[in-house]
């Protein structure tokens, strides 16, 4: 069964855009976000790692840093990238593929390469990010500025 489709064609594009009625607070977040869009856009279509596999990972924040923990089984230390670049927090890497005698029956393991990316705040100490690997886990924590920890303000009495 389909269901009817109803098309006005550019009757959406006819109408002003209400930029100016909302201020610049949220016309500012708007232009932020499309500028986001079309970076992401733009890397997706000239990625060199186009058809690579994304690891599963964890994004959590502490009042410190933000914590990036990427699945990472079986891989060396030496086969990781870990790199920082306006904001955009990119690991990347190989699996090898390990040699087996006899026939293969089945493979459900990742081999290749992989790429993780993630957009981080403004507010981060780019040069205080650590990167650990333990027991299959890479553990990047990327320190908060000054600016962005919360602070306990103590109330005196007038």
């Amino acid at each position: 069964m389909n269901l009817p489709v109803h098309h006005r064609p550019g009757r959406l594009l006819e109408r002003p855009f209400p930029a100016l009625s909302w201020g610049e607070p949220i016309a500012a977040e708007f232009d932020d976000l499309f500028e986001r869009m079309n970076q992401f856009l733009q890397a997706a279509s000239t990625a060199p790692g186009v058809g690579a596999w994304s690891p599963l990972a964890d994004l959590h924040e502490t009042d410190e840093a933000y914590v990036v923990e990427a699945e990472l089984p079986g891989i060396e230390r030496e086969d990781i990238d870990v790199e920082i670049g306006d904001r955009d927090l990119c690991i990347t890497g190989e699996c090898k593929q390990c040699e087996r005698e006899g026939v293969l029956r089945r493979s459900t393991r990742r081999t290749g390469r992989f790429e993780y990316r993630a957009l981080l705040p403004a507010d981060v100490e780019a040069e205080e990010i650590t990167a650990t690997l333990a027991d299959g886990v890479l553990t990047v924590t990327v320190p908060k500025a000054q600016a962005a920890k919360p602070r306990h303000i103590e109330i005196t009495q007038a």
